[in-house]
């Protein structure tokens, strides 16, 4: 079991002041969409970079449309290896997903669940890390409806992550937001998963519309079953970075850090559950 425990949080434009006089000691990389950031200058523009200079980031994309039908487009993606090669940012990630078709959806749509798709997207990877000179790491999306489905999701992902021989940004929320949607097992889901595979994890809340329909809104605290989840994750895969995502309704800081330190929490018992067992 690996023992890599990080904590850190999504970063948003509001918090630059804030954060460029002093970063809190609890939060140990930053996460960014470059899409929101690539062309920020000015005073924003000198306050990121003096971030990025002195802490951790990774990347979280949301516009490269890996599912889509329609030809990559290269040229964003050279925009992100700039942009990454700028900033030095090793750790670039993308939702398995397609937002774009004749034009852009401006949402992240759900793949179809076929072999079809598995090799679509897999070609699709190695074009990308060609470009970006790194490795695209795949998160599993929330979904509402899975047409055409001939895998279930979770044999969807395994293909994906097997025929593209990449990585997996494992969303523990959307893993629990997917199991009541979907009626599906949580736990035999995340057991599932590929240690060897995983690079860090995302953990969110989010917003119950009915008891058999949530909607993943990044907005709210994180609920007791999705807190859970993520021990047993550590428990299973070992106390990997974890990425507190909070888009909407963003409370002050000491309110987030209260959010990392039980993500922390859980990473400290599952190290000394493994030490104990080892």
């Amino acid at each position: 079991m690996a023992v890599s425990s990080l904590a850190g949080l999504g970063l948003r434009r509001e918090m630059l002041a804030e954060f460029s006089q002093s970063v809190p000691a609890q939060i140990d990389f930053f996460e960014v969409a470059p899409e929101n950031w690539m062309a920020l200058g000015g005073k924003y523009g000198k306050q990121f970079r003096a971030l990025t200079e002195r802490h951790a980031f990774f990347c979280h994309g949301l516009s490269l449309s890996i599912g889509s039908s329609a030809p990559l487009d290269v040229d964003f993606i050279k925009g992100i290896k700039a942009f990454l090669d700028l900033h030095g940012i090793a750790v670039y990630s993308e939702h398995l997903s397609y937002c774009s078709g004749s034009g852009h959806l401006y949402d992240l749509m759900p793949m179809p669940f076929t072999p079809e798709a598995v090799r679509h997207i897999a070609g699709r990877v190695k074009q990308v890390e060609d470009i970006i000179e790194r490795p695209l790491i795949l998160e599993n999306i929330s979904f509402y409806a899975a047409p055409g489905a001939q895998m279930t999701e979770q044999e969807f992902v395994l293909a994906v992550l097997e025929e593209a021989d990449c990585q997996l940004l494992l969303d523990v929320n959307n893993i629990y937001v997917n199991s009541i949607n979907h009626n599906y097992d949580a736990a035999a889901y995340l057991a599932a998963m590929p240690t060897e595979r995983i690079r860090y994890l995302h953990v969110a809340g989010h917003y119950v519309e009915a008891p058999d329909l949530i909607v993943d809104t990044h907005g709210a605290d994180i609920v007791d079953p999705v807190w859970q989840l993520l021990a047993d994750c550590y428990a299973l895969h070992g106390p990997l970075p974890t990425l507190l995502e909070r888009d909407f309704n963003i409370p002050p800081t000491e309110i987030l850090l209260q959010e990392i330190d039980r993500i922390r929490d859980c990473q400290a018992a599952a190290i000394r559950t493994s030490r104990r067992a080892g």
